[in-house]
């Protein structure tokens, strides 16, 4: 039945989407054509969305993994900031090292930038119970001007004419997904951990206590299980997905650090997380999905002449209509309790 919420969804997304198609004077079957095409229908197009689609799958695990206690870290854009950071500070120490030892020293660096910087936010919330969606929201604002303190000032670049750190050397660049394209090799890594993910949450103990935690915490310590330590773990893990996904942008795509580099990729992941309902799996699918707009958008305006306006309000409806179908039981259920509420007050 999830499964063909999402389905509806979409489909109401592209009938609604055909109307604002029709008011800009397009074509509707050529326009989603040209999405369609440009996004998965030759290998230019599922380069691009490879390349876009591994930021977006590990922000996504970043959100998932947490969700699953029942918790929000919103801090995706922060976390890879970090790891994007600590990835460089890494890299331009191996010069000359070999590129297996280079690449996973940078890679390691960037995980534990990442780790940590969600660890700040997960011990605030254990030990004096800060809600985690502000700190993780604000420590955004905190990393990314480090960030531009760093690449303004001790990593910026000799003679750079705007802030931009020097170029890593050719040893720490990540490999090609395939030969020939221009992906990175972390695509692989970044699905086989979705893989792994799901396998370990719907199978053994940890999916359960993560359900027991999330379901009451009370219970939980009853049980034996330690809220505060699951809350410090899954943040650690969600953290270091999102600074893997910082130092794979450094190393597979811009090969330098500079302030923004991060993009859009920490809020894309919790479009994908919500989309997957928290499921890892589901999530990088949503993650695919997103980034198959992205690239399926910009060859539909180039093929089309539509404005970049009705692009993005086309990609927009699209997420809103499968969010809203996805969240359908529970604001049945929310409405059935307002009801309920109704009618005991009236009784009385």
């Amino acid at each position: 039945m999830s499964t063909l919420r999402i389905v509806a969804g979409l489909l109401l997304a592209l009938v609604l989407g055909s109307g604002l198609i029709v008011l800009g004077g397009g074509e509707v079957a050529t326009v989603y054509q040209a999405l369609l095409w440009g996004a998965f229908g030759n290998q230019e197009g599922w380069d691009a969305v490879l390349i876009k689609a591994c930021p977006i799958i590990l922000t996504a695990l970043a959100v998932a993994l947490p969700l699953r206690l029942g918790l929000f870290n919103l801090g995706g854009e922060g976390q890879m900031a970090m790891g994007g950071l600590f990835a460089t500070l890494a890299g331009l120490q191996m010069e000359g090292v070999h590129p297996v030892l280079a690449i996973g020293a940078c890679t390691l660096a960037g995980v534990l930038g990442g780790a940590c910087w969600a660890s700040i936010a997960a011990a605030m919330k254990v030990a004096r119970g800060v809600n985690e969606v502000i700190s993780t929201l604000l420590l955004n604002y905190v990393a990314a001007t480090l960030l531009s303190w760093a690449v303004s000032g001790p990593l910026m670049a000799p003679g750079a004419p705007y802030p931009y750190s020097a170029e890593l050397p050719d040893g720490t660049w990540l490999p090609s997904a395939l030969p020939g394209w221009s992906a990175h090799a972390g695509i692989w890594l970044a699905i086989g951990l979705a893989v792994v993910f799901q396998w370990v949450y719907s199978q053994g103990s940890i999916g359960m206590s993560a359900r027991i935690v999330s379901l009451s915490p009370q219970a939980a310590r009853y049980a034996g299980l330690s809220p505060a330590r699951q809350t410090l773990a899954t943040f650690g893990v969600a953290g270091a997905c999102a600074g893997l996904t910082g130092a794979f942008e450094v190393l597979g795509v811009k090969y330098q650090l500079f302030q923004g580099f991060m993009g859009s990729f920490g809020y894309d992941g919790v479009i994908a997380a919500m989309l997957g309902a928290a499921q890892p799996a589901a999530a990088a699918l949503a993650g695919i999905f997103l980034a198959g707009l992205k690239v399926g958008a910009n060859a539909m305006q180039r093929a089309t002449g539509l404005p970049v306006s009705l692009v993005e309000a086309l990609q927009g409806l699209i997420i809103l209509c499968i969010t809203v179908s996805a969240a359908l039981p529970t604001i049945r259920f929310t409405w059935a309790r307002m009801g309920a509420r109704q009618t005991k007050k009236g009784l009385a």
